[in-house]
């Protein structure tokens, strides 16, 4: 199989990561599907298929498990030559800027980060094995973060278990999906600038940047390289691991 017969999924597309994975995918030359809850993702679509590739825009909450149950209707035979998924929607709730601390969250924004940044991974790959098995081939990928690796300053509690067990989950699915042809890996970025960073309230971004050996916040880009090479043939070997996106700031 050529790309073009490789359709990549992307969630969470509309802008940031999301949008600068699925441009980078589509400029492989793969189908691209951005699918997000917010309006802009049309426009961002739009500019792809400007470019002269291949790519259409979904409206998608990842956390509602009718709306992916109904994916095979809705994409047609875009569904059935799925061959990437980049399981990247995730929320960070943030009050003034900074993170809420776990005495102070409500259950309801507990539940709610947990639905979109583990449970929609979950429900999207769960629907996405059965196309990925009958092709012999699939690349799944899940956006978690450094806030899995150690204890954040910036995230809540919430975001740093979603996204820890979104590692776990991956790691499991690898060891699953293996004899498939199937690969699971995943990458966590630092801090990339995204409208998610913009967000921090004043200070907090720079005192991670003194933390950063290579001097500077990571670009949308510097994620999507890496996902690029996740998705390729050149990654065939490679499954069940995490990369750090992080400029050094992170060193296992």
């Amino acid at each position: 199989m050529s790309n073009a017969d490789r359709v990549a999924l992307v969630t969470g597309a509309a802008r940031g990561l999301g949008a600068a994975i699925a441009r980078r995918l589509a400029a492989a030359g793969h189908p691209v599907v951005l699918a997000d809850v917010l309006e802009s993702v049309d426009a961002t679509a739009a500019s792809i298929a400007a470019e002269g590739l291949e790519a259409r825009a979904i409206r998608l909450d990842v956390a509602d498990e009718g709306a992916i149950q109904a994916l095979p209707q809705v994409l047609g035979d875009w569904w059935d030559r799925l061959g990437v998924l980049v399981n990247n929607a995730g929320i960070s709730p943030k009050v003034d800027g900074r993170k809420r601390m776990v005495e102070d969250m409500p259950t309801e924004e507990w539940r709610r980060v947990l639905d979109v940044n583990l449970t929609g991974p979950f429900l999207l790959s769960r629907a996405a094995i059965p196309v990925m098995k009958k092709r012999g081939w699939g690349r799944i990928v899940m956006m978690t973060s450094q806030a899995a690796r150690v204890a954040s300053t910036i995230t809540g509690a919430y975001y740093g278990a979603s996204k820890t067990g979104l590692m776990g989950f991956a790691r499991n699915l690898a060891a699953e999906l293996g004899p498939f042809g199937i690969t699971v890996n995943s990458v966590a970025p630092g801090r990339i600038n995204s409208d998610m960073v913009a967000g921090a309230a004043p200070g907090l971004n720079e005192a991670f940047l003194a933390r950063i050996p290579l001097g500077r916040l990571g670009e949308p880009e510097d994620v999507a390289e890496v996902v690029h090479f996740l998705t390729s043939d050149a990654a065939s070997y490679l499954t069940g691991t995490t990369i750090d996106v992080g400029g050094g700031s992170y060193m296992p």
